[in-house]
């Protein structure tokens, strides 16, 4: 039997694949380091854009239950090109959300939407949640 790590979002063991020790991993310190409740978290949340169906890593919520902030992981051994900041744009194309972030487990990305030059620009570290 494969090794399996227990999601405390989906609620259930899920197989333990070098993508999914990323996930655990980020969902485990956007709660421990950031505070982000486990309780406005999702993880493969499904999204619709189009006609099409995805599957966003993690998705953060706001209290209102607003998407906040979308986590694309890959495996480490994942280069984080063109073709992941393409998924995750078409990921916010449904949801637009404030926050994005990319991560292999090695290098993370994110980006904050600026209101005032209506676009993402690179941040240097992720924000706490604000209760």
């Amino acid at each position: 039997m494969k090794e399996q790590i227990f999601d405390p979002l989906r609620k259930k063991h899920v197989i333990l694949t070098p993508e999914e020790r990323v996930r655990q991993y980020f969902i485990t310190w956007l709660n421990k380091e950031r505070n982000y409740p486990l309780s406005l978290m999702a993880s493969e949340y499904t999204i619709k854009y189009n006609t099409l169906k995805f599957r966003c890593d993690i998705v953060c919520f706001t209290k209102s239950l607003t998407p906040l902030l979308i986590v694309e992981c890959k495996a480490p051994d994942v280069k984080i090109d063109h073709l992941v900041t393409d998924q995750i744009t078409r990921y916010n194309m449904a949801l637009k959300v404030k926050y994005l972030v990319i991560t292999n487990g090695v290098t993370t990305f994110a980006c904050e939407w600026s209101q005032e030059q209506k676009q993402y620009r690179f941040i240097t570290d992720i924000p706490f949640y604000k209760i």
